[in-house]
């Protein structure tokens, strides 16, 4: 009997990864979307592809498109990525990190995969806990999507087939998303978080990805296997 195919946008950190591992445990046959978009972090696509293999996905597609061409975000234009923000203040307002609609925007793309696949279901690792404020990764915004997703595709209008967008994260602080991918065989090591990572693929170990990521490690005694720019990063 073939499993039920679904959709898990894969970006190469730490909760994409663990919510690709989440999708298999729940019987899922995963197909990997990940996005060369212009991000500065390029280096996450080598993460995503060490992340496929390691967990053995069906198919993984990386899919190009260039939000450089918009800017608006330190990850898409020539605009500082912030450093050293204080743990209590991360959340409080949206850092100049967040990509202009990028969530609607690979959401649209995996719906449209997700589609011609037959599959219901698209999986996607946003969390509104333990993050940096981002619009697009609350309940409200997953909750319009899954709408719209329903009168804008022949299955949903034509077939009744329903679309979910699956969310197993959004209510997890790190250390609890941590622990999850630990107990499925995630390994970490693989993973890139940072968003203003060295060249070779080092964290900084500073900026509010990186500063939620070691916070999650700490609280678990346990210390993060990635690579990290200076031994202070890990601390």
């Amino acid at each position: 009997m073939s499993r039920p195919k679904a959709v898990v946008l894969l970006s190469g950190g730490m909760d994409s990864a663990t919510t690709a591992a989440i999708a298999l445990r729940h019987g899922f046959d995963v197909h990997a979307l990940t996005f060369r978009y212009g991000q500065r972090h390029h280096v996450e696509l080598e993460a995503a592809l060490h992340v496929a293999a390691q967990l053995s996905l069906g198919r993984h597609v990386v899919l190009e498109i260039d939000l450089r061409a918009f800017g608006g975000s330190a990850l898409t234009a020539d605009i500082p990525v912030p450093k050293d923000t204080p743990i209590d203040e991360i959340g409080q307002r949206i850092p100049d990190t967040y990509v202009p609609g990028r969530n609607a925007i690979f959401l649209s793309f995996a719906l449209g995969w997700a589609e011609v696949l037959g599959a219901s279901d698209i999986f996607l690792g946003v969390n509104a806990l333990d993050y940096s404020g981002y619009p697009d990764c609350r309940p409200e915004f997953i909750q319009a999507f899954q709408a719209m997703a329903d009168l804008a595709t022949r299955a949903g209008v034509e077939q009744g087939r329903r679309l979910t967008v699956h969310t197993p994260l959004i209510a997890l602080s790190k250390r609890e998303i941590i622990e999850q991918g630990l107990a499925l065989g995630v390994d970490y090591g693989l993973t890139l978080t940072c968003y203003d990572p060295s060249t070779e693929g080092a964290a900084c170990g500073r900026c509010e990805a990186c500063i939620l990521r070691l916070k999650g490690f700490r609280e678990i005694g346990m210390e993060d296997p990635a690579r990290y720019q200076t031994v202070e990063g890990k601390a």
